[in-house]
């Protein structure tokens, strides 16, 4: 029993369908990734790339967030790059990871998106809390899927309209 230890993973998952297909999706959050993600996240107060050139397997990042009053800094690399399907980061400084994959839906100009988010461990000192920590993970996938779609059906018809 002692050599026993409990996962400490928590796990936010959330998905939406919008009106746009995947392409168009994931031009929005995995091509134009630097410019969008504080945009989307609006946490995230300093976005740098570590790495030249345009996002893709390998990329990495530095960043810079307020959670709820908590400052943070982490570093980051793209570990899926995959046009119109998905793209993953995964925390070098920090144990966590998030994931966006994309499918067409039906009707075939729609799209879901389904974003998880792991933290990959807990802190010791932050077991006391994990149940708020799980909650809050949960609602922060929920708002992250909501401003994506929000930004995307908004900006990519007002684009489309303006054509």
């Amino acid at each position: 029993m002692f050599g026993l230890l409990k996962d400490t993973r928590v796990v936010g998952k959330a998905n939406a369908l919008i009106q746009r297909p995947p392409k168009d999706i994931f031009d929005f959050v995995g091509a134009n990734f630097l410019t969008n993600y504080p945009r989307w996240s609006p946490e995230v107060v300093e976005l740098k790339p570590l790495t030249e050139g345009p996002v893709k397997v390998g990329t990495m990042c530095h960043q810079v967030r307020v959670d709820q009053g908590r400052r943070s800094e982490s570093t980051f690399k793209v570990m899926a790059f995959q046009p119109s399907q998905r793209i993953c980061f995964e925390g070098v400084s920090n144990p966590y990871r998030c994931d966006y994959i994309l499918e067409l839906a039906t009707p075939s100009s729609a799209s879901r998106i389904t974003f998880t988010f792991e933290l990959l461990s807990l802190d010791v000192f932050m077991r006391p809390f994990e149940k708020l920590i799980r909650i809050a993970v949960q609602e922060g996938t929920e708002k992250t899927v909501r401003n994506i779609k929000k930004l995307v059906e908004t900006e990519l018809s007002d684009n489309s309209a303006q054509t």
